[in-house]
């Protein structure tokens, strides 16, 4: 079979042959026809995520769509580390092929269940959002960060708040309230603070790095003396750094609870439970992300692109 292939830790895949997978028990072979490009997929291809295996030659892709032996359309986790969903056919196990629902476009599905998961399970698991209750997304542009606008409205936001550096994506996300990360850090703080001493509920930070320092030395400049209630931060992704510096000062000023989500802070099971849902609300227009497809034979060109506030599926 044709695959995209990484051969060395780090450089962009190529496209060549790879041996087919082989078919066990509770375990499909499936025809692939859609994969997503998400940013944790490049991570663990290069070997710097906490799940990378490290191993070369290997497959990349976590998640994709493809067609089972009855035909029928199913999205599909890749079985084994060094064979993911980037190629002509990959091995999933059988109980976690997802049927995608009438409706849904195969190649949107691709693109939204790992972005969407990341959105969805944020705020609905992690942060426990409450109809009414404001939330601060922060690093909003990106697909994720745009998914995740849109799933705390569906669950009852009463304020959204969108962070981030794309102004075009930024002024047509819909959010009741934004702020441009483009500007000079005494701008962003001063609009951060703004916003802190309306009150501010959920953070779900796809950034981390400065901005997150900003926007929590914003959280303690706004403080009440006669006390401030409960906030609770989501932290996703890393796209702004991979560290930060925490004054004890915030954590003094501010009724503070931070987690994680991602896999390994979320069950695998808890994941899985999600896409049904996540795929019902794609399909009846609740969720939906930009997306530009790209044939799997030109893997190592699209490899490198920066994601400007759509998905790159590949195409199979």
């Amino acid at each position: 079979m044709k695959a995209a292939v990484v051969n060395v830790l780090g450089q962009a895949p190529q496209f060549q042959d790879f041996a087919d997978p082989i078919a066990a028990a509770g375990v499909a072979v499936v025809q692939m026809r859609a994969a997503g490009l998400h940013p944790i997929v490049k991570s663990i291809a290069s070997g710097q995520h906490y799940s990378s295996a490290g191993q070369v030659p290997a497959i990349p892709g976590l998640d994709g769509v493809g067609v089972l032996e009855d035909g029928s359309l199913t999205y599909c986790l890749a079985a084994n580390r060094t064979r993911g969903t980037m190629a002509e056919l990959t091995a999933s196990v059988r109980a976690s092929c997802v049927p995608l629902p009438e409706g849904l476009d195969p190649i949107q599905a691709a693109a939204i269940a790992n972005p969407g998961m990341s959105a969805w399970l944020s705020l609905k698991s992690r942060a426990a959002l409450a109809a009414g209750e404001t939330v601060l997304v922060n690093g909003a542009t990106g697909v994720a960060g745009q998914l995740a606008v849109q799933a705390a409205r569906y669950l009852g936001a009463g304020k959204v708040i969108a962070t981030g550096r794309n102004a075009e994506v930024l002024g047509r996300l819909g959010a009741d309230a934004i702020v441009p990360l483009t500007n000079d850090d005494a701008e962003v703080s001063a609009a951060l603070a703004a916003q802190a001493e309306e009150g501010i509920d959920v953070i779900i930070d796809y950034l981390w790095g400065h901005p997150t320092e900003l926007l929590l030395v914003a959280l303690a400049k706004a403080f009440r003396p006669e006390g401030s209630k409960r906030l609770r931060l989501v932290e996703v992704g890393e796209s702004a750094g991979k560290t930060i510096a925490l004054p004890g000062a915030v954590l003094r000023s501010i009724d503070l609870t931070m987690c994680g989500s991602g896999f390994g802070s979320v069950p695998l099971a808890e994941i899985m439970q999600a896409i049904p849902t996540l795929f019902s609300l794609a399909a009846d227009g609740h969720l939906k992300v930009a997306v530009e497809p790209v044939p799997l034979e030109k893997v190592e060109e699209a490899w490198t692109q920066v994601e400007k506030g759509k998905r790159i599926v590949f195409t199979i």
